[in-house]
């Protein structure tokens, strides 16, 4: 099992930057993948950015390539989302999640743990 819990999150203007943390309970977090989702208002939740068990490999939407970077220290079972250039459409609730056997899908079924969420607010 693996609880994840996410903070980081708050109100920025536009322009700045926050850097999201996923911490992980559970001893096979190190194992997994880890994804980043988020969900606005009125919007089906959509993939941001997913990084493999070892940190390799990270993959991001195009909407936040070149602004986000995705990382993870398994020695403290945290994953990082910092997130640079923030606009007012990064505004949103971001979910951390963690996938047993993947190497960082963008689909969000093939995730097994999520955590609560984390507002962030981006104002213009």
């Amino acid at each position: 099992q693996v609880q994840l819990v996410e903070s980081g999150g708050g109100l920025v203007q536009a322009g700045g930057s926050l850097r999201l943390s996923c911490a992980a309970s559970g001893r096979i977090f190190g194992s997994c993948a880890v994804g980043w989702f988020r969900q606005s208002p009125g919007k089906e939740r959509e993939f941001v950015a997913a990084i493999s068990w070892s940190g390799g490999m990270p993959n991001y939407a195009d909407s936040v390539k070149g602004r986000f970077t995705a990382s993870r220290d398994n020695a403290k079972n945290t994953a990082y989302l910092q997130m640079n250039s923030l606009k007012s459409e990064d505004t949103a609730v971001y979910y951390c999640a963690a996938d047993r056997f993947g190497s960082g899908s963008y689909y969000e079924d093939v995730y097994d743990y999520w955590g609560q969420g984390t507002q962030v607010t981006v104002s213009s």
